[in-house]
């Protein structure tokens, strides 16, 4: 069992267990404290922890009141790091809809009332009223994806870079672990200096201050700063630096806020990036290229760190529903090039995979077969797309010259190695470790890979064996999968395959749960109001799972998150690739008329769907979905469908 001290100190008392006065770096974040590599600030903590750093940790401080939590440990001798959560606190917080969750996941007991909207600006302007000149760095996703002028669903505005808005010093956007090292020996660096700006306490020990720290921050890859005037920025502004649209144009022209996306998307992208900057006011922004894609053994340092796996003891007898989701689970790899236009894995953390050792997974695989709870089944062994481990580009040199955000739309590239024996010597090792009984793939799972002719028979092979591999012993009775719509036409706007893949994805899960004597459910994946969507779009989806035999229970509304390609159509209502203008469905009562197709199944929903295609003069979508005869239509028009629908009783 996992001790109070085997855990970073949240505490004063904790803090005082070690023997410290004082913590090097404070981490305050939006969600409860698990110690486990599926939580950023956890890994952030661990990984300054193993650079010799004392770090503390706030998880979830009350905003209201007199901040006694933001005050509890102190100023910290170098940075306070403020992270949201796993997850963009809007998103975790509300629906498609803007209706509250029904719990947020990532806090005790699923409680509502423990993070404000935006923590990433609450926390930093209260860190910044009782710590006026201490620095300030922001991380996780709510940030990261708000480096620049984003689109804000929730306040259906436009907003400048976060960093504005909240205060802070800098960002450090991505995958943190990079510029987190970095961004501290620099710090150590200019501390031991004795800068002009240091500050010192009453015994004389010097700490960082804002103006500081502005000397590490130069030039750091992987940042966002932001300065008073051009001729402020380090290098002032290069031939080679991208500058996009001032946010007071995109404000003005939603046209520049897409142009904007598109430079911002491909350089998110690229191996050898532009730097970005963007005025705001009398503020300019600047956005530093990201780092190299890391190394495996820099990927295994990070989940090779002594956590704990478990909530902190403070939450002794209560449930954190994001660790129940993963606390079995094995992240084998980062980053996705599937590129999917409503998706933000690529803008956070980039397209080029990054995979773990077979070694390091082993032992984390070890680690949780000791785990007092385990029963022998993992629930996931994946990543953001589970079968695109270790896949990369066979000539690198092409992909240094690449712009492109997906690897596999509008066609699989040429130079992508698309080899799944590395992923199967990976299950064939797991399942054969002690105290292993099945691992199963809770990630999705990117069908186009498995189905591509690879022009080498050793891949087609792998992929085949891969498939019938997945099928027969690693799922849980449903395999999710996200085909996502049916029309190719916008599907081509969400940078997915064709539905006839699914189609022959189908045929080949079917054949082998027949083989193999099993029965198991696909369960897929669908969008409705996705940009370029329209009501008639949902009825050929409705017809087309209905001929499926699907009745939908995995459906969802299309949500606009800060920095997509869809969000961005949403938002200006042009496709940031073409510049070509896209429908959107925007209202409520859009909205609703698309999704309801989803539900062609439910007595209640029918007349309905009914009316609203009469309504869309569609008789032919209402014959072929209901099978309404010619002469019928004439009775489903005069159907009073403003009426309550009440089945008759048996």
């Amino acid at each position: 069992m996992a001790l109070l001290s085997d855990f970073l100190p949240t505490t004063r008392k904790e803090m005082d267990l070690r023997g410290w006065e004082q913590a090097d770096v404070i981490l305050l974040s939006g969600d409860a404290y698990v110690d486990h590599p599926s939580f950023g600030v956890a890994v952030i903590g661990r990984l300054l922890e193993a650079e010799g750093l004392r770090v503390a940790i706030i998880p979830q401080p009350d905003w209201h009141g007199d901040f006694r939590d933001f005050k509890k440990l102190g100023r910290p001798r170098l940075w306070f790091g403020i992270s949201p959560g796993c997850m963009d606190s809007m998103v975790n917080k509300y629906t498609a809809a803007r209706r509250l969750r029904s719990e947020d996941a990532y806090s005790p007991d699923g409680r509502h009332d423990l993070r404000p909207e935006y923590p990433t600006i609450v926390y930093t302007q209260i860190v910044k009223q009782l710590f006026p000149d201490t620095p300030v760095i922001l991380g996780g996703i709510e940030a990261s994806l708000r480096r620049l002028t984003h689109y804000d669903y929730w306040q259906e505005r436009l907003r400048p870079s976060i960093l504005l808005d909240s205060g802070a010093d800098a960002i450090l956007y991505g995958m943190g672990e990079q510029p987190t090292l970095d961004l501290v020996q620099r710090s150590l660096e200019v501390l031991d200096s004795g800068h002009p700006a240091l500050a010192y306490d009453e015994r004389g020990n010097a700490r960082l201050t804002s103006e500081a720290l502005r000397e590490a921050l130069s030039g750091l890859p992987q940042t966002v700063t932001a300065y008073h005037s051009a001729a402020d920025i380090p290098g002032g502004i290069r031939p080679d630096d991208l500058v996009l649209h001032s946010f007071e144009d995109c404000l003005q022209n939603p046209r520049d806020h897409a142009e904007n996306f598109h430079h911002i998307e491909v350089q998110s992208n690229r191996l050898q990036a532009q730097r970005l900057i963007q005025q705001t006011g009398n503020r300019w922004v600047v956005v530093t290229p990201p780092y190299p894609p890391m190394t495996t053994e820099q990927l295994d340092h990070s989940f090779d760190l002594p956590y704990t796996r478990l909530p902190h003891p403070k939450y002794k007898g209560k449930r954190i529903p994001a660790f129940d989701m993963i606390r079995f689970s094995v992240c084998m790899h980062r980053g996705c090039f599937g590129g999917c236009a409503f998706c933000t894995i690529s803008a956070h953390q980039g397209k080029f995979v990054m995979s773990r050792s077979k070694e390091s997974i082993l032992r984390e695989v070890e680690a949780i077969t000791r785990m007092p709870e385990f029963r022998g089944n993992l629930s996931d062994l994946g990543g953001p797309s589970a079968n695109m481990y270790a896949m990369h580009g066979k000539n690198m040199k092409a992909c240094l010259k690449c712009t492109r955000p997906s690897c596999i739309h509008p066609a699989i590239c040429p130079n992508l190695n698309g080899d799944h024996r590395p992923l199967l010597d990976i299950y064939k090792a797991v399942g054969s470790m002690p105290g292993i009984k099945r691992s199963f793939i809770g990630s999705g799972v990117r069908y186009d890979l498995l189905l591509h002719d690879w022009k080498d028979e050793a891949l087609n092979r792998a992929a085949r064996d891969y498939t019938h591999e997945l099928i027969t012993n690693h799922v849980s009775g449903r395999l999710k999968v996200a085909p996502e719509h049916t029309s190719n036409r916008v599907l081509s706007l969400m940078r997915k395959p064709s539905f006839k893949l699914f189609y022959e994805f189908k045929r080949l899960f079917d054949q082998i749960n027949r083989d193999g004597g099993l029965r198991q459910q696909i369960i897929p994946y669908f969008i409705s109001s996705h940009p370029g969507c329209r009501a008639e779009d949902m009825a050929e989806l409705a017809i087309e799972t209905k001929r499926l035999d699907f009745q939908l229970e995995q459906v969802q509304d299309f949500t606009p998150t800060p920095m997509t390609t869809a969000t961005t159509m949403y938002a200006t209502g042009y496709d940031p690739d073409t510049m070509e203008p896209v429908f959107v469905a925007r209202s409520p009562q859009e909205k609703q008329a698309q999704r309801q197709f989803f539900f062609w199944y439910k007595p209640e929903e029918r007349h309905r769907i009914e009316a609203e295609l009469i309504r869309m003069n569609r008789p032919d979508l209402l014959k072929r979905l209901f099978n309404v005869k010619p002469n019928a239509l004439s009775a489903v028009k005069n159907k009073k469908y403003n009426q309550p629908h009440h089945p008759k009783r048996k």
